[in-house]
Protein backbone atom coordinates (compact mmCIF):
# COMPACT_ATOMS: atom_id res chain seq x y z
CA UNK A 1 0.00 0.00 0.00
CA UNK A 2 1.50 3.38 -0.99
CA UNK A 3 2.38 5.79 1.82
CA UNK A 4 1.47 9.00 -0.03
CA UNK A 5 -2.10 10.31 0.10
CA UNK A 6 -2.49 10.94 -3.64
CA UNK A 7 -0.84 7.65 -4.59
CA UNK A 8 -3.03 5.79 -2.09
CA UNK A 9 -6.17 7.48 -3.42
CA UNK A 10 -5.34 6.29 -6.93
CA UNK A 11 -4.29 2.82 -5.68
CA UNK A 12 -7.62 2.24 -3.89
CA UNK A 13 -9.66 2.60 -7.09
CA UNK A 14 -10.91 -0.89 -7.95
CA UNK A 15 -10.16 -2.39 -4.52
CA UNK A 16 -13.00 -3.57 -2.30
CA UNK A 17 -14.23 -2.37 1.06
CA UNK A 18 -15.88 -5.06 3.15
CA UNK A 19 -18.15 -4.58 6.18
CA UNK A 20 -18.93 -7.59 8.33
CA UNK A 21 -21.71 -7.41 10.90
CA UNK A 22 -23.12 -10.21 13.06
CA UNK A 23 -25.94 -10.69 10.52
CA UNK A 24 -24.45 -9.83 7.14
CA UNK A 25 -21.49 -9.13 4.92
CA UNK A 26 -21.67 -5.98 2.80
CA UNK A 27 -19.07 -4.99 0.24
CA UNK A 28 -18.39 -2.72 -2.66
CA UNK A 29 -15.77 -1.94 -5.24
CA UNK A 30 -14.20 1.48 -4.67
CA UNK A 31 -14.81 3.71 -7.71
CA UNK A 32 -14.06 7.18 -6.32
CA UNK A 33 -11.66 8.63 -3.73
CA UNK A 34 -10.32 12.02 -2.67
CA UNK A 35 -6.82 12.66 -1.30
CA UNK A 36 -6.03 15.05 1.57
CA UNK A 37 -2.20 15.14 1.72
CA UNK A 38 -0.06 16.58 4.54
CA UNK A 39 -0.31 20.36 4.75
CA UNK A 40 -3.61 20.50 2.84
CA UNK A 41 -5.64 23.32 4.43
CA UNK A 42 -8.90 21.52 3.64
CA UNK A 43 -7.81 18.32 5.42
CA UNK A 44 -8.79 17.45 8.97
CA UNK A 45 -5.12 17.02 9.93
CA UNK A 46 -4.09 20.54 8.91
CA UNK A 47 -4.32 22.09 12.39
CA UNK A 48 -2.53 19.14 14.01
CA UNK A 49 -3.48 16.11 16.04
CA UNK A 50 -6.59 16.30 18.21
CA UNK A 51 -8.66 13.76 20.11
CA UNK A 52 -11.12 13.58 17.21
CA UNK A 53 -8.66 13.30 14.29
CA UNK A 54 -5.90 11.18 15.87
CA UNK A 55 -6.60 8.24 13.54
CA UNK A 56 -5.34 10.33 10.59
CA UNK A 57 -1.92 10.29 12.28
CA UNK A 58 -1.71 6.49 12.54
CA UNK A 59 0.19 4.36 10.04
CA UNK A 60 -1.43 4.08 6.60
CA UNK A 61 -4.49 1.86 6.37
CA UNK A 62 -6.54 2.82 9.44
CA UNK A 63 -10.14 4.07 9.40
CA UNK A 64 -10.82 7.68 10.26
CA UNK A 65 -14.57 8.18 10.69
CA UNK A 66 -16.18 11.52 11.40
CA UNK A 67 -19.70 12.95 11.50
CA UNK A 68 -20.48 15.96 9.30
CA UNK A 69 -23.35 18.40 8.85
CA UNK A 70 -25.21 16.64 11.65
CA UNK A 71 -26.40 14.03 9.16
CA UNK A 72 -23.64 11.85 7.70
CA UNK A 73 -20.60 9.82 8.61
CA UNK A 74 -17.56 9.88 6.34
CA UNK A 75 -15.00 7.07 5.95
CA UNK A 76 -11.35 7.93 5.34
CA UNK A 77 -8.21 5.83 5.17
CA UNK A 78 -5.10 7.14 6.94
CA UNK A 79 -2.53 7.69 4.24
CA UNK A 80 0.98 8.41 5.48
CA UNK A 81 3.62 7.20 7.91
CA UNK A 82 2.83 7.28 11.67
CA UNK A 83 2.75 10.84 13.00
CA UNK A 84 2.01 12.43 9.60
CA UNK A 85 -1.62 13.45 9.28
CA UNK A 86 -3.23 12.73 5.91
CA UNK A 87 -6.14 10.75 4.57
CA UNK A 88 -8.13 9.47 1.65
CA UNK A 89 -11.89 9.97 1.65
CA UNK A 90 -13.83 7.08 0.12
CA UNK A 91 -16.41 8.87 -2.05
CA UNK A 92 -18.25 6.07 -3.87
CA UNK A 93 -18.46 2.31 -4.33
CA UNK A 94 -20.11 -0.08 -6.74
CA UNK A 95 -22.21 -2.40 -4.53
CA UNK A 96 -21.15 -6.06 -4.68
CA UNK A 97 -22.47 -8.00 -1.66
CA UNK A 98 -25.34 -7.35 0.71
CA UNK A 99 -27.22 -5.25 -1.80
CA UNK A 100 -30.59 -5.97 -0.16
CA UNK A 101 -29.13 -4.86 3.19
CA UNK A 102 -27.85 -1.66 1.56
CA UNK A 103 -31.27 -1.01 0.03
CA UNK A 104 -32.91 -1.39 3.43
CA UNK A 105 -30.34 0.84 5.16
CA UNK A 106 -30.55 3.51 2.47
CA UNK A 107 -34.33 3.18 2.00
CA UNK A 108 -34.05 3.01 -1.79
CA UNK A 109 -34.23 0.37 -4.49
CA UNK A 110 -32.02 2.38 -6.89
CA UNK A 111 -28.78 0.44 -7.16
CA UNK A 112 -26.95 3.45 -8.60
CA UNK A 113 -27.80 5.57 -5.54
CA UNK A 114 -26.92 3.09 -2.78
CA UNK A 115 -23.34 4.28 -2.21
CA UNK A 116 -22.72 7.12 -4.68
CA UNK A 117 -21.36 9.84 -2.44
CA UNK A 118 -19.43 9.59 0.85
CA UNK A 119 -22.44 9.93 3.16
CA UNK A 120 -24.44 7.35 1.23
CA UNK A 121 -21.41 5.03 1.19
CA UNK A 122 -21.11 5.19 4.98
CA UNK A 123 -24.84 4.62 5.47
CA UNK A 124 -24.88 1.67 3.04
CA UNK A 125 -21.96 0.02 4.87
CA UNK A 126 -23.24 0.80 8.39
CA UNK A 127 -20.22 3.01 9.11
CA UNK A 128 -20.28 5.06 12.29
CA UNK A 129 -17.85 6.41 14.88
CA UNK A 130 -17.46 2.95 16.45
CA UNK A 131 -15.29 2.01 13.45
CA UNK A 132 -12.93 4.96 13.93
CA UNK A 133 -9.39 3.58 14.31
CA UNK A 134 -10.09 0.12 12.87
CA UNK A 135 -7.12 -1.40 11.03
CA UNK A 136 -8.42 -1.74 7.48
CA UNK A 137 -5.55 -4.07 6.56
CA UNK A 138 -6.63 -6.75 9.05
CA UNK A 139 -9.66 -9.01 9.24
CA UNK A 140 -12.33 -7.46 11.42
CA UNK A 141 -15.60 -5.56 11.13
CA UNK A 142 -14.29 -3.43 8.24
CA UNK A 143 -11.38 -4.05 5.89
CA UNK A 144 -9.92 -3.31 2.48
CA UNK A 145 -9.83 -6.22 0.05
CA UNK A 146 -8.26 -6.87 -3.31
CA UNK A 147 -9.68 -5.91 -6.68
CA UNK A 148 -12.39 -8.19 -8.06
CA UNK A 149 -11.58 -7.09 -11.61
CA UNK A 150 -9.19 -4.72 -13.31
CA UNK A 151 -9.97 -1.04 -13.46
CA UNK A 152 -10.08 0.03 -17.08
CA UNK A 153 -8.93 3.61 -16.54
CA UNK A 154 -8.45 5.91 -13.54
CA UNK A 155 -9.27 9.56 -14.09
CA UNK A 156 -8.58 12.63 -11.97
CA UNK A 157 -10.61 15.70 -11.10
CA UNK A 158 -10.68 18.57 -8.68
CA UNK A 159 -12.20 17.89 -5.29
CA UNK A 160 -15.73 19.07 -4.59
CA UNK A 161 -17.36 20.63 -1.55
CA UNK A 162 -14.21 22.30 -0.21
CA UNK A 163 -12.99 25.89 -0.09
CA UNK A 164 -9.19 25.47 -0.01
CA UNK A 165 -6.93 24.18 -2.78
CA UNK A 166 -9.90 23.53 -5.04
CA UNK A 167 -7.81 23.44 -8.21
CA UNK A 168 -5.67 20.46 -7.24
CA UNK A 169 -6.66 17.24 -9.10
CA UNK A 170 -6.80 15.06 -5.97
CA UNK A 171 -10.09 13.32 -6.74
CA UNK A 172 -9.68 9.93 -8.43
CA UNK A 173 -12.38 7.88 -10.13
CA UNK A 174 -12.96 4.92 -12.37
CA UNK A 175 -13.65 6.44 -15.78
CA UNK A 176 -17.04 5.41 -17.09
CA UNK A 177 -18.41 4.08 -13.80
CA UNK A 178 -22.05 5.06 -13.26
CA UNK A 179 -21.45 4.86 -9.50
CA UNK A 180 -19.13 7.91 -9.38
CA UNK A 181 -20.62 10.80 -7.39
CA UNK A 182 -20.86 14.54 -7.79
CA UNK A 183 -20.69 16.87 -10.77
CA UNK A 184 -19.17 15.27 -13.82
CA UNK A 185 -18.07 18.49 -15.56
CA UNK A 186 -14.63 18.43 -13.90
CA UNK A 187 -13.94 14.73 -14.50
CA UNK A 188 -11.05 14.10 -16.87
CA UNK A 189 -9.62 10.80 -17.99
CA UNK A 190 -5.83 10.79 -17.77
Amino acid sequence: MPSDAAELARYLIGKTIVRKTPRSRISGRIVETEAYPPGDRSGHAFRGRTASNQCLFLDKGFAYVYFIYGTSYMLNVSAEEPGVGAGVLLRAIEPLEGINVMKRLRKTDKLIDLARGPGRLAAALQIDKRLDGVDLCSDGPLWLGTAVRETAHVGTAVRIGITHEVDRPLRFFEAGSPFVSGPRKHLKSR
